[in-house]
């Protein structure tokens, strides 16, 4: 198993988050899967575990294993079940980790302390019909009125949007986009029914309407005009999320495919022996092994306050792209029992595919590269 340094703390963390993994999410991950929803008592003992904590401060209620820690949480709940890890994940490093990026302390004791002990579930509502991959270009209003903020709009493609308590909402303002608490049951805030997908889909996602929702003054994540560097910074954190997530997710496809190219048989001998299977396997091992490399790495550097947005960038894409790879040549090894509901091939298969579209298209994240190669004059 991947050493990387990691301390004892930290290996303590990650086996006993692969154990709750393995033992408790692996045996309903196909019910979450049909259900379209994750359990509440799984949601409760994720929280009991100080798993929505793991990467914050213990003065905010957290457990203070940083983003190295948070990325093991991710790997370990990626293995059994991607749709949890993508609950995870947005109410993690997107939502709670905008108020803890941005706000002032007010905020963050008032909110943050609910939020890493599971009491509360975060979202993050940043995408629009004509802002997705261009963010910018976010149509959502907040206008002062008095002390109060007044919020009117729309989201589309919200995760978490249906169960979520505590949303970090991104609206433009006279001086910029700007980002805002806005709570659950707040008069004139609701949210649709959830969408139906083909992955992920006990992850719960749907929209968000603002009809003069209004917030007070205090709600507002750091200054007027500095939420879309908040939402930037954030996305950095959800996209190491993001990557490690789908480096569980590998792990496990390799584990079954390895252990079903050694016990089944054509041609009189185990397909294990044949130089093609064991390409493919070859090269999902390989994928994962970069993977898991840039993935710790990057969390290190985000850990020592590195500016890590081309390196976020990277994981994201080099991880969502191999995920995809991983999950068609571990379906192809599985021939038609792979295809088949039977075996969890065909739900990771589906699952794997929104990873290269949300957190920010590949797209996006080549051009993210891209600029910062030319800014920097090629100097990595």
């Amino acid at each position: 198993m991947f050493k990387f340094g990691f301390t004892e703390e930290q290996i303590m963390l990650r086996d006993m988050v692969y154990d709750f993994a393995q033992n408790e999410l692996k045996p309903i991950s196909a019910q979450i899967d049909h259900d379209e929803k994750i359990p509440d008592d799984i949601i409760k003992k994720i929280g009991e575990l100080g798993l929505l904590g793991a990467a914050f401060p213990e003065e905010y209620g957290g457990s203070g294993f940083g983003e190295v820690g948070y990325c093991l949480v991710q790997e370990g709940i990626g293995s059994a079940c991607l749709s949890t890890a993508t609950f995870v994940g947005a109410h993690v490093s997107i939502g709670t980790n905008s108020i803890y990026i941005g706000g002032d302390e007010e905020l963050k004791q008032r909110f943050l302390p609910l939020l890493t002990s599971g009491q509360k579930i975060a979202a993050f509502a940043l995408t629009e019909q004509g802002a997705g991959s261009d963010a910018f270009n976010l149509k959502t209003k907040a206008e002062l009125d008095g002390n109060e903020w007044v919020i009117n709009g729309e989201k589309l493609w919200i995760t978490n949007a249906p169960i979520a308590d505590v949303f970090a909402v991104y609206a433009r303002t006279k001086r910029g986009i700007s980002a805002f608490v806005v709570e659950k049951g707040t008069p004139g805030f609701s949210h649709g029914a959830p969408e139906k997908k083909m992955g992920i889909k006990g992850s719960q996602t749907s929209t968000l309407t603002f009809d003069n929702v209004r917030v007070p003054k205090e709600n507002m994540i750091g200054r007027e005009g500095h939420g879309f560097l908040i939402a930037m910074k954030t996305l950095d954190a959800g996209r190491l999320g993001l990557g490690a997530a789908c480096l569980g997710g590998m792990k496990s496809l390799l584990r079954w495919t390895t252990a079903y190219a050694k016990e089944r048989k054509q041609f009189d001998q185990p397909i294990a022996n044949f130089q093609s299977v064991q390409n493919m396997l070859a090269e999902m091992a390989m994928e994962i092994y970069v993977v898991e490399s840039i993935l710790y790495r990057s969390a290190v550097d985000y850990d020592d306050k590195t500016m890590i947005g081309r390196q976020a960038a990277m994981v994201k894409h080099i991880a969502s792209e191999a995920s995809c790879k991983v999950a068609d040549w571990a379906m192809q090894i599985h021939g038609g029992m792979g295809f088949s509901k039977e075996l969890p091939i065909e739900r990771y298969y589906r699952d794997a595919r929104i990873n290269k579209i949300f957190e920010g298209t590949n797209e996006i994240q080549k051009g993210i590269i891209a600029r910062d190669i030319l800014k920097r004059n090629g100097e990595m």
